[in-house]
């Protein structure tokens, strides 16, 4: 289903808005790939002569939901920890906001390529991601941010041994009906 002119809008309430982590280093086996989902955001796509798409968020709204892989399962004090450090280490306590600068969506209205500037850690740099419309009427985001682009140093544990992967996955899952 082709995404229909006007203005969209997007938060917890009908969409999620997840970061998808990835271990590296000697040590992976014993860490997790997180999914981590933001439970405080806003976001509006705009569909018209020149669509546009914003963004907010709240950096302390992160929460594990899952972690695979790993020695032991997470425990829900592992989980708090990981917010814990996210929240006051890793962002900051920062804005996390994304404004469009150039929505380029396919003739069919089912694809689309973004560009814009994102705050993320108090730094502002450009990033670009993409659109896809499902012919159910789901609407899929996503976008890969380099953290050490925004000045951010990944995570790392056991002296450097294991380490979140400097690249995370940004993806919005909605529902345009």
């Amino acid at each position: 289903m082709p995404i229909e002119s006007g203005r969209h809008t997007f938060g917890p309430e009908n969409a999620t808005l997840t970061v998808e982590t990835k271990r590296t280093g000697a040590a992976s086996k014993a860490g997790h790939d997180l999914v981590i989902e933001v439970t405080s955001w806003a976001a509006a796509l705009d569909v018209a002569d020149d669509p546009a798409i914003t963004l907010t968020a709240d950096a302390g709204s992160l929460r594990v939901r899952e972690g695979r892989g790993g020695i032991q399962a997470l425990g829900d004090d592992d989980k708090a920890g990981i917010e814990q450090t996210i929240d006051e280490e890793v962002l900051k306590g920062t804005a996390i906001e994304f404004r469009s600068s150039a929505v380029e969506l396919s003739p069919d209205g089912m694809r689309g390529k973004v560009h814009g500037e994102l705050e993320l850690a108090g730094s502002r740099r450009p990033i670009s991601g993409e659109l896809v419309a499902g012919e159910d009427g789901r609407l899929t985001a996503r976008a890969t941010v380099k953290q050490s682009d925004w000045g951010m140093k990944p995570y790392s544990a056991l002296f450097g041994t294991l380490k979140v992967a400097d690249e995370v996955e940004v993806a919005i899952e909605a529902r345009l009906i």
